[in-house]
């Protein structure tokens, strides 16, 4: 008899928010080509995405929906089951950027990031969890921190406090959830070539500062967080709760 892989997530669910590009792309591709049955979820058109995950074989369903809509989250989770039935893994990646001097940040940008980044994070993370105690199944939710939990950085205000507030959640739900059956991890994704991080790689003197502070001498790409997410959602990763996992090319370490 084989014996089946502590990496492989053949028969498992997962919802994937912001799935349309970049980082949540990367995720839900990894996800899929390890076994998972995708459901895709965003405001923007999923086709890109759709085809890449076909094109490995795998299955996936679009989800539209927008998160900073109050009493999204809810719906999301009961949609998504109604799709491909009840759900083993949530990453939740869905986020936002805005850019400002401190002293020009407006609160309306303050408001658009906190409300994406970490609100609907927690009520997309209350819904699945309540959802999966319910049926009585293990889970696992997978948060996109950030550099940005650890350090301050500079003009992105809202960011910052977003991405610091959700390794705190990720922590707290860990020590709520993990003797119910629920891993409650993040990834800490460094430099990623993403819609997010265009401003700063057009950006020749800034580009140029980042990548020499990187030991691996690059910007990283949307399937170096894909493998880590794999990881986090398997078995392999079964005694792991609270933790945030940098994902930086070295940046932490420098």
């Amino acid at each position: 008899m084989t014996r089946r892989s502590p990496f492989s997530l053949e028969g498992r669910t997962a919802l994937v928010t912001g799935a349309n590009t970049g980082i949540g792309q990367g995720i839900a591709l990894a996800l899929a080509e390890a076994g998972a049955t995708i459901v895709a979820a965003g405001r923007s058109d999923m086709s890109e995405t759709l085809g890449l995950i076909e094109a490995a074989g795998a299955n996936a369903v679009p989800l539209q929906l927008d998160l900073q809509q109050p009493g999204v989250a809810a719906e999301a989770i009961a949609s998504a089951v109604a799709a491909v039935g009840p759900l083993d893994i949530l990453v939740n990646n869905a986020g936002i950027i805005r850019r400002s001097d401190a002293l020009d940040f407006s609160e309306a940008d303050w408001d658009e990031v906190m409300n994406l980044n970490l609100k609907a994070a927690f009520f997309l993370s209350q819904a699945f969890a309540k959802a999966a105690l319910a049926a009585g199944r293990s889970a696992r939710i997978v948060n996109i921190a950030s550099l940005l939990s650890f350090q301050g950085g500079i003009r992105v205000a809202s960011y910052t406090a977003s991405k610091s507030g959700l390794a705190g959640l990720t922590k707290l739900l860990a020590c709520e959830w993990a003797a119910k059956g629920i891993n409650v991890n993040a990834i800490a994704p460094g430099y990623i070539e993403t819609n997010n991080t265009q401003a700063l790689r057009a950006d020749p003197e800034r580009s140029t500062a980042i990548l020499a502070r990187i030991p691996a001498a690059r910007w990283g790409k949307p399937s170096d967080i894909g493998g880590a997410a794999v990881f986090l959602a398997s078995d392999a990763a079964a005694y792991m709760h609270g933790a945030i996992l940098p994902v930086d090319g070295g940046w932490l370490a420098r």
